[in-house]
């Protein structure tokens, strides 16, 4: 057995654990693979700048930052997309978002068609009915499962839908901001990456107080 090999590996892990006191990388082999993308990354002056965010030099993390960050953003597109809908038949910007999904993707459940838009079944049976009001989607029994019911854009729908595309379009490159082509591509992985994470845990519907301490166990975030 060639030895020499297991004594680089130990030079490696000593080096890194040198370099490691400020803890920036978890202390286990994900913070040591992180630590070694990094440094062949600074090798080759490809690593990015650690960028600065509010608070930042009180101590605050960086999970805190992307939180609020989120939340703003998610205020911001709010605001354009009340607007987008102002003088219109809709209430809500929940109401033209899910005829989006269903003229995108067809018929589907009720509970589909919430679970899609990410809202808990009270408040997604709210938007149907209100929907189903207006007469902008149409409701029909499963063929497999008459306890379903099948949802489906109505012609109407699709007419209001169409009044306010424009609006609506317009409101989306304003959320979009003045990213580069490059970095809203970035930004969608990044995004994505984070809807894969957190759509199967919403998927499983833990209650409220268990929510935290079950996923803070299973996915062993450590402070």
């Amino acid at each position: 057995m060639d030895y020499s090999k297991v004594t680089d590996i130990i030079k490696l892990i000593q080096e890194f654990e040198s370099e490691n006191t400020s803890r920036k990388y978890a202390d286990d082999i994900s913070g040591l693979r992180k630590w070694i993308a990094d440094s062949e990354n600074r090798k080759r002056g490809t690593i990015l700048a650690e960028p600065n965010w509010e608070g930042k030099e009180n101590g605050r993390s960086p999970e805190s930052a992307i939180s609020t960050l989120l939340v703003h953003l998610n205020r911001y597109a709010k605001t354009y997309s009340k607007s987008a809908i102002s003088d219109s038949g809709f209430a809500t910007q929940e109401d033209f978002i899910y005829l989006i999904t269903l003229k995108a993707f067809g018929e589907l459940t009720k509970m589909e068609l919430i679970k899609k838009n990410i809202h808990e079944k009270p408040a997604g049976m709210l938007i149907i009915t209100r929907l189903l009001k207006q007469g902008w989607i149409i409701q029909t029994e499963s063929e497999l499962d008459r306890r379903n019911k099948i949802i489906r854009i109505s012609d109407e729908g699709k007419t209001a839908l169409d009044r306010q595309m424009e609006n609506i379009r317009k409101a989306t490159d304003i959320v979009a901001g003045n990213l580069t082509l490059e970095e809203k591509m970035d930004l969608i992985r990044i995004l994505n990456k984070l809807d894969r994470f957190h759509y199967p845990i919403f998927s499983r519907n833990i209650k409220t107080k268990d929510l935290i301490p079950t996923v803070y166990e299973e996915y062993s975030f450590k402070n």
